[in-house]
Formats: C-alpha cells, structure tokens, sequence
C-alpha cells in the first residue's frame, strides 16, 4: 500500500519540486538583475549624485532617491506580474497540488517575498552612492 501511495503522488511532488526550484532561480535572477540595473544606474549619475551632495543633500536623502527608483521598478515589475499570473492562474492550478487558482495567501505573500528581496537588492546601490565624493565630481564638470 506503501508503494502505491508513493507512486500515487510522485509525479505530484516532482512537479512541486522543480516548480520550487524554478521560483528560486528565478527570484535569484530577479534580484541579481535589479542589483545590476540599480548599480549602472548609480555609476551613470555618479556626478549628478555628487553635485547634490556637494550642495547639501545628506546621505538618508540619497539613498532615499536611488530607493525610490529602484521601488518603483519593482512595483511596476509587481503589478505586471501579479496580472499575469491572475490571467494564467488556471493553468497553474492543475500543475500544483493543494493549491487553488484564486489562493489568496499565495497571491499575498509571493508578491511580498518578491518586493522584500528586491528592495534588499536596491539596498546596496543605494549605500554605495552615498560614498560618492563630491570633490571628484565637481571636477569633472
């Protein structure tokens, strides 16, 4: 009996297995791209975050401003994610077991997990341009 219930839900948990390990790639990838999007970005405005902080802006006010950025990246991101998963939810339906297309705890907190890690991502960039030295950057202009 053993042996039929194994192979009952092999399949099943197979699926639910390279679905998790997909979901981890791909958040990864996620944020590991916002990383680099939000670290090219800071790079390329080096001397514009240099002339702000030469006339007076503070550290909590840029990173605030490479923050928002990357937030609002992330949210737009979100929203066109969460839209198609609503639009595909069916099909996802019969690929994972136990879960309804219309769940709405999964719906909540995968968007969540996404913004949370993705907002860590912007983090570093956002840090690393505070180091930006002023003096530097009003030389090149």
């Amino acid at each position: 009996m053993e042996d039929q219930l194994l192979n009952a839900v092999a399949w099943p948990r197979l699926y639910a297995f390279f679905v998790g390990s997909l979901a981890g790639i791909i958040l990864v990838l996620a944020a590991v791209g916002i990383y680099g999007l939000l670290s090219y970005t800071v790079a390329q405005r080096e001397r514009e975050i240099g002339i702000r902080m030469a006339l007076g802006a503070g550290s909590t006010r840029i990173v605030t401003l490479v923050l928002r950025q990357g937030a609002a990246l992330v949210g737009v991101g979100t929203l066109v994610g969460v839209a198609v998963t609503l639009a595909g939810s069916r099909v996802l339906e019969s690929l994972l077991y136990g879960v309804s297309a219309d769940d709405l705890l999964t719906f909540a907190l995968a968007p969540l997990a996404l913004v949370a890690i993705a907002l860590v991502a912007c983090w570093i960039p956002a840090r690393r341009a505070t180091s930006v030295d002023p003096i530097r950057a009003l030389r090149f202009e």
